[in-house]
């Protein structure tokens, strides 16, 4: 048995029957009190078919303090799901139905779920001896694409050196399934997702990535080796997938689309769900506040020299401290940055093993702390389109003022599917 397992599953085999041999990738869908698990199911059935067998494990879970409600409901669902995939089932797409009741209530969560799943997949991909297949991550109430699992696929295929990936995402944004303030305020939420990563881009990091849960795969081997899934009640997915930014072995996929719920949700403390919550309990508005372009316009100046800072002796460096804004220059200095600089020459002789571990250093948790630290004592946050127009209008050159928040995202998605970004 791999070691991974030895050292890091929580539970031992849970899925009798064997795989396979021509197992090459694993859908896994956390599931906690889902009404609508089935049409997600559905979706994945309905898919093209890959050359390789694929497998569904869905873990529905609940913990030791969740209501009789939830528990309930994860019991219909289990009962129902169940009975679905014993009809719908073939010996290329097999659906595996799991329940976990009473997890601790310190690890039940999202992360945990994600984790059990995950684990799975790795033991029944080992099992065959196929430890380069690919563990997809998905939600239980996302849709896809008829050419998901194939493009998932290939994309492994044809880039031997991507070790995890992103996958391109909308959420709908018009229909008759929610009340018109929830696509109003996914719509926002969404922006604001596409702006911070943007404006990430637009200040110089080279790992302007999203990281979200439902979007998101793996390979069998690298997961592994970067330790495998957290076990965070939320942001697991941000966690998770800038383990392989940092390693180079992240890549994006934009030619199929997953597409997650609007819906709002008391499941988790922040992400989408809990978003949209908030925006819709606001008072006679549905607005969403986000990051002051500004932050992004100061941090910019230090990150143009960072990849440089090599080769910076003490009088350059002070003379470089001149030129930054205020805000990026006293987090700076409240973070040691001296001695880190410090640090990182000593441990590194050639430029691009510098840049490496400088931004191993200033990673994107630590670009998120500048991020609040500037917002908290500089620049408070703003209405989401105010930002997303003046970041098109530095970044992109697009004069989109007067635009609304529908009109802005769709311009950002453009960007996003393009093979420039």
């Amino acid at each position: 048995m791999p070691s991974y397992l030895e050292k890091n599953a929580l539970y031992p085999q849970l899925i009798n029957s064997s795989p396979s041999a021509n197992l090459g990738m694993i859908v896994v869908i956390p599931c906690y009190d889902e009404t609508e698990l089935i049409k997600s199911l559905e979706s994945l059935k309905d898919c093209d078919a890959p050359t390789c067998d694929t497998e569904v494990i869905v873990i529905i879970n609940d913990g030791e303090h969740s209501d009789e409600a939830i528990i309930a409901q994860n019991q219909r669902t289990f009962e129902e799901a169940t009975a679905w995939s014993l009809t719908h089932s073939t010996i290329h797409l097999h659906f595996h139905i799991i329940y976990k009741s009473g997890l601790r209530k310190k690890i039940a969560g999202v992360g945990t779920a994600r984790k059990i799943g995950m684990d799975e997949a790795v033991r029944r991909l080992e099992s065959v001896d196929k430890s380069d297949g690919a563990i997809l991550c998905y939600d239980a109430d996302s849709l896809c694409e008829k050419n998901y699992l194939q493009v998932l696929e290939n994309h492994f295929s044809q880039n031997q050196k991507t070790q995890a990936c992103g996958i391109y995402f909308e959420h709908p944004l018009e229909g008759s399934e929610y009340e018109p303030e929830v696509y109003e305020a996914i719509t926002k939420y969404e922006l604001h997702l596409r702006y911070y990563i943007h404006a990430q881009a637009y200040a110089g990091f080279p790992y302007a990535y999203q990281t979200i849960g439902s979007s998101m795969a793996v390979r069998c081997d690298a997961y592994q080796q970067q330790s495998g899934m957290n076990k965070r009640k939320a942001g697991e997915d941000f966690y998770f997938l800038h383990k392989f930014t940092a390693v180079n072995g992240f890549s994006l996929v934009k030619n199929t689309k997953v597409i997650p719920s609007p819906r709002r949700s008391h499941r988790v403390p922040f992400g989408t769900g809990k978003a949209v919550n908030d925006i819709l309990q606001q008072d006679n508005s549905v607005e969403y506040f986000t990051y002051n372009f500004k932050i992004f316009e100061d941090l910019k100046p230090f990150l143009e020299v960072a990849p440089n800072l090599l080769l910076f002796k003490k009088e350059q460096l002070e003379m470089m401290k001149q030129h930054l804004p205020e805000s990026i220059l006293t987090f700076l200095n409240d973070n040691n940055f001296d001695a880190k600089l410090a640090e990182i020459q000593a441990n590194t002789t050639v430029p691009i093993t510098f840049g490496q571990r400088f931004f191993r250093w200033f990673n994107a948790f630590f670009l998120m702390k500048f991020v609040h630290f500037a917002r908290d004592n500089y620049y408070p946050n703003v209405r989401v389109e105010d930002a997303a127009i003046d970041l098109l209008q530095k970044h992109h050159f697009k004069d989109m003022k007067g635009a609304s928040a529908k009109e802005l995202l769709l311009e950002f998605r453009k960007k996003d599917q393009s093979v420039f970004f």
